[in-house]
């Protein structure tokens, strides 16, 4: 694969509209890619159209769209729209969110998450070469659906993945696999398991970024952030998995509903390890060893409040 160097739009502190011009400069500050999210603010969709028209150079993907927030047929529709409107650009990225997206945000059980997500790849494998569909999975049923847009090529799916389950099942049934929340470190635990389904697998990290912000300003952000993720269930199993035992003190105040000494309990090498921050230079250097340790297409989420204008000048890729 060619060097890949990502950010996550659409860029903090600026409205959608409004990163026109700094979306349209990204190829020319060495970027390759640009990857959405989906939580509360924009859907995945959206941004990434708007950056196929802004910079048709830049890889399109989303990382990640929830598999239960969208019907089957739905979710390869926009997929299909995207990849025509970005030939051979745009990577379609799933997984199964959280229990707080799914059930607390949009009522829907979250149920049987691995089933889900395996019954969705293998759908979306079918539908979107338009092959009609008419079959019976174990979380879902789909009777008759062709795809009336074919994007060609058919855009790769990847996976969310935390633990070895749905890592291999990235790895076996899908492109390749997206991961977060993990120091570059913990790629060299992580990796293997993707790569069990063939070594030609990719592999996006999402990276949090906080360039040139001042190490407890950066650390007090930073922190918020950790507490927000590290007690939702699927991302405290991960970090159990991964051994991080230096948040338990964390975990143990959450639970007894202790938010101030939960976030006073995050260890500054926590910190250090999951979020990148310092001068511009460290940071691009410390996301480098992400790829040095197994990630093909790394991709930074910026955490900085305001303008995001000199982060994302200062994170570009020199060439």
């Amino acid at each position: 694969m060619d060097r890949r160097w990502g950010i996550t739009v659409p860029l903090p502190g600026l409205g959608l509209v409004e990163q026109r011009e700094l979306v349209a400069e990204l190829p020319d500050l060495g970027y390759t890619d640009a990857w959405s999210s989906e939580a509360n603010g924009a859907d995945a969709f959206t941004p990434l159209a708007l950056a196929a028209n802004w910079a048709p150079e830049l890889r399109l993907g989303t990382a990640i769209v929830p598999v239960y927030t969208r019907g089957p047929a739905t979710l390869a529709m926009s997929a299909a729209a995207m990849g025509a409107a970005a030939p051979g650009r745009f990577a379609l990225g799933v997984g199964t969110s959280s229990n707080v997206i799914v059930e607390r945000w949009n009522d829907i059980a979250f149920e049987e998450p691995f089933k889900k997500v395996r019954d969705t790849v293998r759908f979306l494998r079918k539908a979107l070469t338009g092959e009609k569909v008419t079959e019976s999975y174990d979380t879902f049923e789909v009777r008759g659906f062709t795809a009336g847009l074919v994007a060609d090529p058919v855009p790769p799916v990847l996976v969310a993945a935390l633990r070895p389950g749905m890592l291999k099942l990235a790895g076996r049934e899908a492109d390749g696999a997206i991961i977060n929340w993990l120091s570059p470190e913990d790629v060299r635990t992580v990796a293997p398991h993707v790569h069990q389904g063939g070594a030609d697998k990719e592999i996006v990290a999402r990276i949090f970024v906080l360039p040139d912000t001042d190490p407890d300003t950066a650390r007090g952000i930073a922190r918020r952030h950790i507490a927000a993720y590290m007690n939702v269930p699927v991302y405290r199993a991960f970090h159990e998995w991964l051994g991080r035992t230096e948040l338990s003190p964390m975990w143990d105040a959450w639970d007894a509903g202790d938010r101030k000494a939960a976030l006073a309990a995050i260890p500054d090498s926590v910190v250090d390890d999951l979020v990148v921050h310092g001068p511009a230079e460290h940071c691009r250097e410390r996301v480098q060893h992400y790829v040095d340790n197994g990630v093909t297409t790394p991709v930074m989420a910026l955490l900085n409040q305001g303008d995001p204008t000199a982060a994302v000048r200062a994170l570009g890729r020199p060439r």
